[in-house]
């Protein structure tokens, strides 16, 4: 998980696929063509002037415990916003509009500060310092067992108790021409949720001129530690406030999952998706062949292609043409669709989030790796720069 910096020939590609944007700090060897294979999306309509993306600032409320959380807005100039507030960094609000410029916001969250502190399905939050799950909360790291939070079912879950959904981020803002960025960073003690070290962790979303809003993570540590970073937004292309996402569809680059048992840990098998509800390979709608995965999909892809930045996913709401595709450094990514929403969270405007209203797409390493040797190593040691990125693309669906 830690890398190198890319050869001049990568450099070259990166800047070719994301104009402007902050270079990527891993090797990328996929073809750029690649990354746009399949389902194709479109731009929308270009406005008769650009405006320059930009950010603003505003309180949004202040923590049981006299801590001021504030709300960020991106604009990226040509029809989208993000909203992000330093509790948890979580995405409050992704305003896009549709094939006819109507705006929606696609994220499920909520208006106020209190029910984010108070417990919430991870709405939109940045979560670690492992994203998913730990086996009984335990691992055995260089020779020594180290016990952690056992807070879903008998495992521990994104981070533990007070994980980083639940940390105020110190933020600090950078405008250029063709984007705006929000740049948070936390220190993680010594000990925090029993991980080991010291981790300094900055995460920096920009969402530039052309629709694209990008995620870099970046972290560094004094001991050796498992680090497993994601965003946690629930999308509905319809708008957070339209019913469930059952007939959104959706397309995952990936061969295989990782098989899991009843608490959803994995066995260590990554099992094919050929002929099974799993494939989705080729688009199929969410809702399809749900009743096929009791209760609705929570399970890790693993993506194709094992090198480099590679396409992770494209969805779309084939009523308002509203689509979403998901490119990222990371070797998976959890698809989620709500199973466990059940109306009792009142969101934004008073909506009640019933289950499926939702889907994730958590891009990441697999769970409980750090008990699993053959699985893509999530161990960070002293000297080393953890960096991982996911870019998540906004337009309409071409049919």
């Amino acid at each position: 998980m830690t890398t190198q910096s890319p050869g001049r020939e990568s450099e070259r590609k990166t800047t070719a696929y994301i104009s402007g944007m902050k270079r990527l700090p891993l090797l990328i060897s996929v073809p750029i063509a690649f990354i746009f294979a399949g389902c194709s999306m479109g731009s929308y309509a270009a406005p008769q002037t650009f405006a320059s993306p930009t950010i603003a600032q505003k309180p949004f409320g202040v923590t049981r415990s006299g801590v001021k959380v504030d709300e960020y807005t991106l604009s990226s100039g040509a029809g989208v916003t993000a909203s992000i507030i330093t509790w948890g960094g979580i995405v409050r609000s992704l305003q896009i509009p549709d094939r006819n410029g109507k705006m929606a916001d696609i994220v499920l969250g909520f208006d106020e500060l209190s029910p984010y502190e108070a417990r919430h399905p991870y709405f939109g939050t940045l979560t670690g310092r492992f994203a998913n799950r730990i086996a009984k909360g335990s691992f055995i790291l260089d020779g020594k067992r180290y016990s952690l939070a056992v807070n879903n079912g008998p495992n521990h879950l994104h981070g533990g108790l007070q994980g980083f959904d639940r940390t105020v981020w110190k933020a600090r803002t950078l405008t250029r021409p063709d984007s705006a960025s929000l740049i948070l960073s936390h220190t993680s003690a010594d000990g925090d949720e029993g991980y080991p070290g010291e981790l300094s962790v900055e995460v920096t979303y920009t969402l530039s001129s052309n629709n694209t809003l990008r995620l870099d993570y970046a972290a560094t540590t004094t001991k050796a530690t498992p680090i497993n970073l994601t965003s946690h937004s629930y999308f509905n292309l319809a708008g957070h406030s339209s019913g469930d996402v059952l007939d959104q569809r959706i397309e995952i680059h990936a061969d295989q999952i990782v098989a899991v048992d009843d608490t959803l840990i994995p066995t260590g098998e990554l099992r094919s998706v050929a002929s099974t509800a799993f494939d989705f390979r080729k688009p199929h709608t969410i809702g399809e062949r749900i009743s096929e995965v009791p209760p609705g999909y929570d399970h890790t892809y693993v993506l194709q292609n094992s090198l480099g930045f590679r396409r992770a996913a494209y969805a779309w709401d084939p009523d308002s043409g509203r689509a979403l595709e998901v490119v990222t450094s990371e070797p998976g990514v959890q698809f989620y669709t709500g199973n466990f929403l059940d109306g009792s969270q009142r969101g934004k405007q008073g909506v009640a989030y019933h289950k499926h209203a939702g889907f994730c797409l958590e891009t990441q390493h697999f769970p409980d790796s750090v008990n699993h040797p053959s699985f893509p190593s999530t161990v960070l040691r002293p000297g080393e720069t953890y960096q991982q990125s996911t870019v998540f693309k906004f337009g309409v669906h071409n049919y």
